[in-house]
């Protein structure tokens, strides 16, 4: 499952991600379209989907 599905199945808008995580919203898009992203953004779009960084970027 990609980062984008499970933002979707949590209910979230890229909006709404970027709020929780404190991330921009450009983060958010980049991170989801590339699949990758920095070691603490990885950690926080993990802990807001309440997932491993490892089901969401491996």
């Amino acid at each position: 499952m990609t980062l984008k599905e499970m933002r979707i199945k949590k209910g979230l808008t890229q909006e709404e991600l970027a709020r929780k995580t404190e991330l921009s919203l450009s983060t958010i898009v980049k991170a989801e379209r590339k699949n990758t992203c920095n070691l603490d953004t990885a950690r926080k779009i993990a802990n807001a989907l309440e997932k491993t960084i490892e089901e969401i970027f491996f």
